[in-house]
């Protein structure tokens, strides 16, 4: 099976179900993007400048970049994906300037250059084999804890609900590894989650740089760099109102997170 990436800054009711079997059909998917931006609909989702509105609120986002994919969990049946090109500006873009890349980042199909960034992405869809949404913002409140350097505690429910635990922050990169910065970036995420349950932790900061957010599709990962925008600022004015704030109780935490995720999840209607 394939990923899809597409560059996004609006998303709203993402549907689910892109996977496709070759090439021509993941550029029908970018393909429909475009089309329901000049519909004005929100059936796919808007593409344009601006923000990152999420469906499950009126939280926005400005972002710089955000590339998401979809994918069946086998990775071994996975081959290639389709990127923005590099440098292009959104607004210009149309179906045949997106390229296919593989996932050991070589141009497949396409006329321009993929992503500068491809290759961090390459790195994390072949480590985590349950993801398949990438994305990767600029978006202040998150991109101020990478700037600082450190990782966004759990303060509350609402970040309890999404991630279990902090939001680590992966050191920033040195020496020689800028040499290879976007491969070494994604090497570097997937180091600091060797220990760590990605899907449990679908985040991370990257040090001096800003945030990266996954999931088990396109939509999962919209929608956790949106909680991920939310818990930082959250955070951030926590720390503000009380200095001396220390992480929710881990009994809480624990509440939280497993009456939505896990075998045990009671949260919702299920699948009656």
């Amino acid at each position: 099976m394939y990923r899809t990436s597409a560059i996004i800054q609006i998303l709203r009711d993402f549907p689910g179900g892109i996977c496709r079997k070759k090439p021509e059909h993941l550029k029908a998917v970018v393909k429909e993007y475009l089309k329901s931006k000049r519909r004005g609909t929100n059936h796919a989702g808007e593409i344009k400048r601006g923000s990152l509105q999420s469906k499950h609120g009126s939280s926005k986002i400005r972002t710089c970049y955000i590339y998401m994919g979809k994918c069946k969990r086998n990775r071994q049946r996975i081959r290639t994906f389709v990127i923005k090109p590099s440098g292009v500006d959104y607004d210009l873009l149309t179906p045949d300037d997106m390229v296919v890349v593989d996932l050991n980042g070589n141009k497949v199909e396409g006329k321009y250059n993929p992503s500068s960034d491809t290759a961090t992405h390459v790195e994390l869809y072949k480590a985590f084999p349950n993801i398949g949404g990438v994305v990767h913002t600029h978006s202040s409140w998150a991109t101020s804890w990478a700037q600082a350097g450190r990782a966004i505690p759990c303060y509350g429910t609402t970040h309890a609900d999404y991630i279990y635990g902090e939001v680590p922050c992966a050191r920033c990169l040195e020496g020689k590894e800028f040499e290879e910065y976007e491969k070494n970036t994604g090497l570097l995420i997937v180091d600091l989650f060797k220990d760590k349950d990605y899907e449990a932790v679908p985040a991370v900061l990257c040090k001096n740089h800003g945030p990266f957010a996954w999931g088990k599709d396109a939509h999962e990962a919209v929608h956790n760099a949106v909680v991920l925008e939310e818990v930082a600022k959250m955070a951030s004015r926590c720390e503000l109102i009380n200095p001396q704030v220390k992480p929710a109780p881990q009994d809480l935490q624990d509440k939280h997170y497993f009456r939505k995720h896990g075998a045990n999840a009671y949260y919702g209607q299920g699948n009656k």
